[in-house]
């Protein structure tokens, strides 16, 4: 496959040209759209909707306990997902908002007969800009976005694909100016300098997965041939 696929508007399907007639099948309602390369969320896509914090590891929090400042300190949220506070012990941290830390922290302090504790804690540094990588790699999982990441650094993140990935089928998954888009790539063209290696956002969801992708695009391609321009569907 040597020419450029080119992509047309079309509901539910797209066509290129190619060596051969080649036919882009999506699912229903879905519209493909001559949209090279995937676009960049805007800064509202970046920010999610309002809703109370919850607290992961890596966070890091300050706890203060109102009149008892040698039991007020910042911490960083462990591994685990717990912080250690004196009189206070070991306790779970992650998957609580901070009211529910607080409140939880007030109740460790009544136990061991401080008086009346009054608690606040308050998010210092959040660890929020992540990207998803899943599917056929070897470490499945959140990972944060620190300066520019690439698609192929995304998937270095997660220890690159396992022994059964399916390299020519690789998903992006975006929200952009409140529709769903998803892009696919080939990881052997981008590696051959077919086309650039492209950029990935905080919330991406990239995902490794040949079924996936047939389920949206139902790709008819030679076994030897290459996806050599990115394919961009609009999900809704």
């Amino acid at each position: 496959m040597k020419s450029y696929l080119k992509m047309i508007w079309a509901s539910g399907f797209i066509l290129a040209t190619g060596c051969a007639e080649q036919k882009f099948i999506g699912r229903p309602g879905v519209t493909l759209a001559e949209q090279v390369p995937l676009p960049e969320p805007s800064a509202t896509d970046l920010v999610s909707s309002p809703r109370p914090y919850v607290l992961g590891p890596f966070d890091q929090v300050s706890v203060d306990v109102l009149g008892l400042p040698e039991f007020s300190r910042t911490v960083t949220i462990d591994r685990s997902g717990n912080i250690s506070l004196p009189l206070v012990g070991q306790i779970a941290a992650s998957g609580t908002t901070p009211i529910q830390l607080g409140a939880a922290v007030a109740q460790r302090l009544r136990n061991n007969h401080v008086r009346a504790p009054q608690v606040n804690v308050n998010v210092t540094q959040v660890v929020s800009q992540v990207l998803t990588v899943s599917g056929a790699v070897r470490a499945p999982g959140l990972y944060p976005v620190t300066g520019r990441m690439t698609l192929m650094r995304a998937i270095a993140r997660a220890q690159g694909t396992s022994d059964f990935a399916r390299e020519n089928y690789i998903l992006v998954f975006r929200r952009v100016d409140g529709r769903d888009v998803v892009g696919l790539y080939d990881l052997r063209a981008i590696r051959q300098g077919l086309y650039p290696d492209p950029e990935v956002f905080a919330n991406d969801v990239v995902e490794v997965d040949e079924s996936s992708a047939r389920r949206i695009f139902s790709l008819a391609l030679q076994s030897s041939g290459l996806i050599i321009a990115p394919l961009v569907a609009v999900l809704n």
